[in-house]
């Protein structure tokens, strides 16, 4: 029998490369994410690359109800719900005080309560199986910071802390797994489609790596759950240096940042982005930069 896979955030990067990849080993695939248009390209793409099935479910991981009946539909229709891939995210540029306050909570509640309402669908069908994964794409900047990225970082620490909780509170099941992948820099969308109040747009920052081979570390995790995996090998140089040397890593942080993650040639006015709504026109598996395969 093929797997069935549940992925939030399935039109656009990360998510949309992890829906292609289980598509290759013949899973069945219920796609999430808040806009149809971008829905429907992904599950085109990934018919073609050999899905047992495909279901497009437009909703935002803020929405519980559209999510419960979402996982509802899909153990109705397909009988077991095997895999779940949250990725999920939005993100915005700015000083704390120059990011507007909702702005800032929605990059903060997409993730958090994003996660929060997802496990609470999901992990009750797990239990009733008896088994099931949960996979959560993190970030390196959920295990360091950086200025001018005050609510995604933010958010992703406190998705990682809800992440370790979720591990040992699924402990008495022991065919339940939760695990995370924090990737560094990927190739996608997310930073020109970011909301940014600093007169620039994002760019991934050195080392660049394609969401492909990040999707294969969420897929990995299938047979080997972990805790936390970094999907990258500049992540624990750059977590050693700021646990063990705070104020050279203050120093050097935000003069990187703005050298290697802010595109120079991207000048934008205030913008919101795509934190509130999706924008179809951005999305698609890649950004405009060369990552590392």
């Amino acid at each position: 029998m093929p797997q069935t896979v549940l992925i939030t955030g399935a039109s656009s990067g990360i998510g949309r490369a992890t829906a292609r990849l289980f598509a290759q080993r013949g899973a069945v695939l219920v796609l999430l994410a808040r806009g149809r248009e971008a829905l429907e390209a992904t599950a085109a793409e990934v018919r073609a690359e050999g899905a047992a099935d495909v279901v497009v479910c437009p909703a935002d991981v803020l929405d519980e109800d559209a999510l419960r009946t979402a996982v509802e539909g899909t153990v109705q229709r397909f009988g077991s719900l095997d895999v779940v891939v949250h990725a999920a995210q939005v993100v915005a540029y700015g000083r704390i005080e120059e990011v507007p306050r909702e702005v800032f909570e929605r990059v903060v509640d997409t993730a958090l309560h994003g996660t929060a309402n997802l496990a609470r669908v999901v992990l009750p069908q797990f239990r009733r199986q008896g088994e099931g994964h949960l996979v959560i794409v993190s970030s390196l900047l959920a295990s360091v910071t950086t200025p001018l990225m005050g609510s995604y970082i933010t958010a992703k620490w406190g998705q990682l802390g809800l992440i370790r909780v979720l591990q040992q509170e699924t402990r008495d099941v022991p065919g339940i797994h939760v695990s995370a992948v924090a990737p560094g820099g990927v190739n996608t969308p997310i930073y020109s489609q970011a909301g940014s109040y600093i007169g620039l747009k994002g760019r991934p920052p050195i080392p660049i790596y394609s969401p492909e081979r990040v999707a294969r570390s969420v897929v990995a995790r299938l047979d080997r759950p972990r805790r936390l995996v970094q999907s990258g090998f500049a992540n624990p140089v750059v977590i050693l240096g700021f646990r063990l040397f705070p104020a050279v890593y203050d120093a050097l942080v935000g003069p990187l940042l703005r050298v290697f993650a802010l595109a120079d040639d991207q000048r934008t006015p205030p913008t919101e982005g795509n934190v509130f709504e999706s924008r179809p026109a951005g999305n698609a598996e890649k950004g405009r930069w060369h990552g590392i395969p």
